[in-house]
């Protein structure tokens, strides 16, 4: 098979690159000698019994590559002083892991070397990892006598989540463990894909979720939402899209943020005008800050001022954007930012490094026929002669590559079985590293590392904000978020809240309609759930705060009034048997039953009587009777409904008052035929007295009452009901069908024999006085009419309890005006005027009614 050649542009001259024929993957050999910087140590490559390769950005290429593998020579790119600082961390690591100093012995014996890569672009990060296999499948290579020294065991980097994805890939695929300190994407956590991946900066997951829990505290609803064109941006973009609808936020804008140049610097102006139309007061910017440093400046100069800014930890204390000429004011800067952390002696180290930078003058060149001038052609000493200035967001990305360098050391700690002495010094393949880095626990700067079973660690953020004092930059903590379980704790009062050009202690708004009030459902307004009109819920309706676009209707044994979010329980509305009303009705029915059975008893008694006689004899006590059985039909009345109550209630006394006037009907027509029509029919009178037509006409009449009450209790039985129409907020235990047609019929048939009792006993008002009952009997049929009126008209505007006792006092009045009115003056001559009560006294009245009229 023939050599394949690549040309590679990282040299300022060509140099050629072949392909090895008997490498499956590229392995790269230079033909001339190139410079390699070690300067005993302090170069991009250490000698030592174990290597860890370092990825790190060194310099910002200047442009996009031509392609994989060929790549801009990174050395003219503009220099990197956050990586900077990143790889001195690693190499101050190990070199405190080396001499012992400031840990315990944890590898005796055995010495860490590293090989540093300037990781620049996406290509020149692939190029590096292919050097990383090649070495790594030379030493793998058969009939090879390989010497122990300078294994490959990890990979520490690269940098950010697109420099990460190939090499994890490949990685991956030796098993060769990786920690990256910055790459926080969450499709890394794949183990499927990325079985070999760790990382010591928290998963994007983590990030989305506390970037969630501040909208949700504040209440911001209403978004835009930007994001870097690269996978750090998109992906974080696209998941807190897809999780903000469950929690009802809303994004109204969504823009991608591309690299600056003059070709997308109109996309940048129409991102800040499009921002500007959403009427947002929120933007949350999930960007790296290399491209979001090309942004705001058109931020600023479209004068987008008061709003809030919710940043990632890429940006949020990055003095790369708060640098930018006018940025202090936009408004206020709230951002998502790594835990604060410190490593003892690691200012001392890099100042050594100035120090020793300033004294070469320039860094030393020592020719090596194995360098790789396109994959390492800088030395620490021209990069410290800068002297770049060490922030806490440096300090915190720092940290982060020394817990990496710890986590391999300490894997290689368990997998040489080291003890207190001497680690015991043999061939170790990456993959068996593997095992121990998953189970890795330990304590560093008072800070706990581990990895859970995706690789991640589990450690949350500080929430920062931005201070300015005029122009002058500070970043504040003003709480943290923990991930497991998802917990916010927040100081809102620490924020200073920069809004329409005034400093305040008010937390601004981001809404798109403001709340509902209480008990109002949302009627959806365009495509957002977040915009919206409110229309209050109507009475006997909820609003479910669960589900706030609909209104629900209550069970039938609760109500709402309207605007309201929950249902309450009806009153109940009854006329209850130890309720004062009721026993007030109750001593009312005593009084009725004792009148009834006194009378009974006195005509008992003086039955062969005038009086007696005159009042109808053996009827009265039939009359009697029914009087009696229709107050004691009120008792159906008190307490709750029951199947037997309901049944008699109504029909009892429409059919024993039916018996009553059908009895007083009879009475009077008889005294009418005796005294008016006897003369003009006598045969017919006598012949309907001879063969019992009075008695036969009272059992007629009482049949059909009878009749008629059965039929209507075996067509439409009346059940107890609960009626919760009437009322919204109460139920009235009452019986059905109060109002059908049956009872209709019922009424009528009463009212047609209240009619005729009415008109026969008008006829005999000019009879003798012992036979006149004209009077007492119209007197009795209007209060019982009056008494039925006004319970029909109570009946009709109210159901509650005195209604109830309206009905009571309706059926016991009517007894009492029939017993007053008729019975009471036949009482009266009876026990106070027995005088009155003889055959002559009768006869005289007859006389005198005789002589009157002729």
């Amino acid at each position: 098979m023939a050599a394949r050649t690549f040309t590679s542009t990282c040299a300022s001259r060509s140099t050629d690159v072949t392909m090895s024929r008997t490498s499956p993957f590229r392995s790269l050999f230079v033909t001339d000698g190139e410079l390699d910087y070690n300067s005993q140590g302090e170069g991009l490559h250490l000698q030592g019994d174990f290597s860890i390769a370092g990825l790190f950005p060194l310099h910002n290429a200047n442009g996009p590559s031509a392609g994989l593998p060929a790549l801009g020579p990174c050395n003219e790119g503009r220099h990197n002083k956050h990586g900077f600082h990143m790889m001195q961390a690693m190499r101050f690591a190990i070199d405190e892991i080396n001499n012992k100093s400031g840990a315990h012995l944890l590898l005796p014996g055995v010495s860490l070397g590293y090989q540093l890569y300037d990781i620049c672009s996406v290509p020149a990060s692939v190029l590096a990892t292919l050097d990383i296999l090649a070495d790594h499948y030379h030493d793998q290579a058969p009939n090879t006598e390989q010497p122990v020294n300078n294994m490959t065991v990890a990979v520490i980097g690269p940098d950010s989540s697109s420099k990460t994805f190939t090499p994890a890939g490949l990685l991956g695929a030796y098993l060769i463990p990786q920690i990256s300190y910055e790459a926080s994407n969450q499709k890394l956590s794949n183990k499927v894909h990325y079985p070999s991946f760790f990382r010591t900066i928290p998963s994007d997951k983590n990030q989305v979720e506390a970037i969630i829990q501040l909208l949700i505290y504040f209440k911001w609803t209403w978004i835009a939402l930007l994001g870097s064109d690269n996978d750090y941006g998109l992906d974080g973009m696209e998941s807190l899209s897809q999780q903000a609808p469950d929690h009802n936020i809303c994004v109204a804008y969504r823009g991608v943020i591309p690299a600056y140049g003059s070709e997308t610097a109109g996309m940048m102006r129409s991102m800040v005008e499009g921002i500007m139309r959403a009427r947002v007061n929120t933007i949350v910017l999930f960007s790296s800050k290399s491209k979001l440093s090309g942004f705001f400046p058109f931020v600023v100069q479209g004068k987008l001022t008061g709003k809030v800014w919710i940043g990632t930890e890429d940006w949020s204390t990055a003095t790369l954007i708060s640098g930018i000429p006018g940025i202090h004011t936009v408004g206020t800067v709230i951002g998502v930012s790594i835990k604060n952390a410190a490593i003892s002696g690691f200012v001392d180290f890099e100042r050594n490094i100035v120090e020793a930078s300033l004294r070469h003058g320039k860094a030393q060149a020592v020719s090596s026929a194995n360098s790789r001038v396109c994959l390492h052609s800088t030395d620490v000493f021209s990069l410290a002669r800068h002297n770049f200035t060490l922030e806490k967001y440096d300090v915190t990305s720092s940290f982060n590559v020394y817990k990496a360098v710890y986590a391999v050391a300490y894997a290689l700690h368990q997998a040489l079985q080291c003890d207190s002495r001497r680690c015991q010094k043999r061939r170790l393949h990456p993959w068996q590293l593997l095992p121990m880095l998953k189970d890795t626990r330990f304590s560093l700067e008072n800070t706990s590392v581990y990895f859970d079973v995706n690789g991640d660690p589990p450690t949350g953020y500080d929430i920062v904000t931005w201070i300015w004092r005029g122009t002058e930059w500070s970043h504040r903590v003003v709480g943290s978020f923990s991930p497991d379980p998802p917990h916010l704790t927040l100081d809102d009062e620490a924020i200073e809240w920069h809004t329409a050009g005034m400093t305040t202690r008010s937390v601004p708004t981001s809404i798109c309609s403001p709340p509902c009030p209480k008990g109002h459902r949302k009627l959806m307004r365009g495509q957002h759930a977040c915009c919206f009109d409110c229309q209050a819920c109507p009475a006997a309706t909820f609003l479910n705060l669960s589900e706030p676009i609909q209104c629900q209707p209550c069970p039938s044994e609760q109500w709402a009034p309207a605007s309201s979010e929950r249902c309450f329980d009806r009153t109940v509305l009854l006329l209850a048997w130890d309720a004062p009303l009721a026993m007030a009705l109750l001593f009312f029915l005593a009084c009725c039953l004792l009148l009834t059975s006194g009378s009974a008893a006195v005509l008992l008694l003086h039955l062969r009587t005038p009086v007696a006689k005159s009042a109808g004899g053996r009827t009265c006590l039939l009359m009697l009777a029914a009087l009696t059985a229709a107050a004691l039909s009120s008792l159906c009345h008190f307490g709750p409904p029951s199947h037997v109550s309901c049944m008699l209630e109504q029909p009892l006394f429409m059919f024993s008052f039916s018996v009553c006037l059908a009895c007083i009907t009879v009475r009077s027509v008889q005294v009418v035929c005796i005294f008016k029509l006897a003369s003009k029919l006598p045969r017919a009178y006598d012949k309907w007295a001879k063969n019992q037509g009075p008695e036969v006409t009272i059992f007629i009449v009482s049949a059909i009452a009878l009749l008629i009450s059965v039929t209507r209790v075996a067509v439409n039985p009346p059940e107890p009901s609960q009626d919760v129409d009437f009322y919204q907020d109460s139920v009235v235990l009452e019986c059905s069908s109060t109002l059908s047609y049956g009872a209709g019929v019922e009424l009528a048939y009463v009212s047609l024999l209240s009619v005729a009792c009415f008109s026969f006993s008008y006829m005999g008002k000019d009879l003798p006085a012992n036979y006149n009952e004209a009077k007492c009997v119209t007197f009795s049929l209007m209060v019982y009419l009056v008494s039925w009126i006004s319970f029909f008209t109570i009946y009709l505007v109210s159901r509650g309890p005195f209604t109830m006792a309206a009905h009571v006092f309706a059926i016991l009045f009517s007894v009492l005006a029939v017993l007053g009115g008729y019975f009471l003056p036949k009482m009266y001559i009876i026990v106070l005027r027995p005088q009155m009560n003889t055959a002559v006294h009768f006869q005289n009245c007859i006389q005198m009614y005789t002589m009157s009229k002729q």
